[in-house]
């Protein structure tokens, strides 16, 4: 049973997104796709025990599903006309094969699961709507992580992703990535899709990992298909780069125990070097362009770290400056607190901590762990033990990850034997 369930585990975070776009294309229900797509993964616990984990689960996964989806269509008598294309496409198509792409008729590209980010961020969508249904499909997060991601309630965030269903149905909107004088419409959005499925493989919302590295390979694999569909557009190269940069530090962030390690204490040797060359050649290529925009900034960001041969090489002051300009053209409290973060670092905790008290004075980042946890540190380095302790029982009462838990959890336990 053990070795079914963690079959069943893997195959959900290599393959859910594949699945449910392929069920979109074929049964062009997405509530259906998705409904499907669970009941699968739901039989695959049983038969995979039963019968052993298949060579390729996610060939079987989504026949499974196909063969589910058709039938409550069969049963229901819903769209008749749909029904027969996708009796045609199950007939036509074979057994699944996961290196399928189907032709697109207006941009020629052959990927189910772009397919689905730009019917997702089609502009009649409000662009957190766009967002959020793209992770839930895509990605598989749940309404709660994809909540906390966008720091709503859960309620509020069920009522974004049935809304963004509907239109998508009532409007009629062609699941296809758009011919290539419609795509800057959609570029924003999309962009977004993909870095918050970065963000999220990074830097897991909740679970036991805190890596997710199944979601950071698509996201990367996705922004080089954007690369490749829109080469002059310095933005999507920014992004690129910035996956990239971020992703060569992923192996360093967690020891063999699977505990957190903090960027400077990480072994910088381990790196991936030729992931550092690509994302700064990259970044040095979208500059060039001279349009930047928030993704190449952050990638500066990035490079700045990533650069650095000594963590106590890092230049703090340029990394404040940079978050000084993200801020301006990226109005987010997020991107305020990271800069108090740099802030901290080149001007000294006291700098930091005053940013922060400001936050905090504010509210919109009441209930995101990272603000207390970020007081706590400031507190612990200016040598306030008892005060930093408070903050990071607060961080302890908000945070959702397990191995950040362990971090905090080891953190409070070091300011309280100070």
């Amino acid at each position: 049973m053990g070795d079914a369930q963690a079959a069943v585990a893997a195959a959900f975070r290599e393959e859910w997104g594949q699945v449910v776009a392929t069920l979109i294309r074929v049964t062009g229900d997405w509530d259906l796709a998705e409904e499907c797509a669970q009941d699968a993964f739901a039989q695959a616990l049983d038969r995979w025990r039963r019968d052993g984990v298949p060579r390729r689960p996610g060939a079987w996964l989504t026949t499974t599903a196909r063969h589910r989806a058709l039938d409550v269509q069969r049963r229901e008598a819903v769209g008749a006309r749909k029904l027969r294309e996708a009796a045609v496409l199950a007939r036509d198509e074979g057994p699944y094969d996961p290196e399928y792409e189907n032709e697109d008729a207006d941009s020629g590209v052959q990927d189910d699961r772009l397919r689905l980010i730009f019917t997702c961020c089609h502009p009649a969508l409000p662009i957190e709507a766009r967002v959020a249904l793209t992770l839930r499909t895509l990605a598989g997060l749940t309404t709660p992580e994809i909540a906390r991601a966008f720091l709503v309630p859960e309620a509020t965030m069920a009522q974004r992703l049935v809304r963004a269903k509907r239109k998508i149905r009532n409007a009629g909107i062609p699941y296809r990535v758009p011919p290539a004088h419609l795509l800057p419409e959609r570029t924003t959005g999309v962009l977004g899709v993909v870095y918050l499925l970065f963000n999220e493989g990074y830097a897991a919302t909740s679970g036991a990992d805190l890596v997710r590295t199944n979601l950071c390979a698509e996201a990367i694999r996705l922004a080089r298909v954007l690369a490749r569909l829109m080469p002059d557009e310095p933005e999507v190269i920014g992004l690129l780069a910035l996956l990239l940069l971020h992703d060569a530090r992923r192996a360093t962030r967690v020891d063999t125990a699977g505990e957190l390690v903090t960027l400077e204490d990480q072994d910088r040797t381990a790196w991936d070097k030729a992931a550092v060359d690509e994302g700064a050649a990259l970044l040095e290529s979208a500059l060039r362009r001279g349009r930047p925009g928030p993704y190449q900034i952050q990638a500066a960001i990035a490079a700045c770290h990533t650069t650095a041969a000594r963590a106590e090489d890092t230049d703090w002051a340029d990394i404040a400056a940079l978050y000084g300009e993200l801020a301006r053209s990226v109005p987010s409290a997020v991107v305020r607190l990271n800069r108090a973060v740099a802030v901290g670092m080149s001007e000294g905790p006291e700098a930091g901590l005053a940013l922060v008290a400001e936050l905090e004075r504010e509210g919109e980042l009441d209930g995101y762990h990272l603000l207390p946890a970020t007081r706590a540190d400031l507190l612990r380095r200016m040598g306030r033990p008892a005060e930093a302790a408070e903050a990071y029982d607060r961080a302890l009462e908000l945070v959702e990850n397990a191995a950040e838990r362990r971090f905090l959890e080891k953190r409070l336990a070091e300011c309280r034997s100070a």
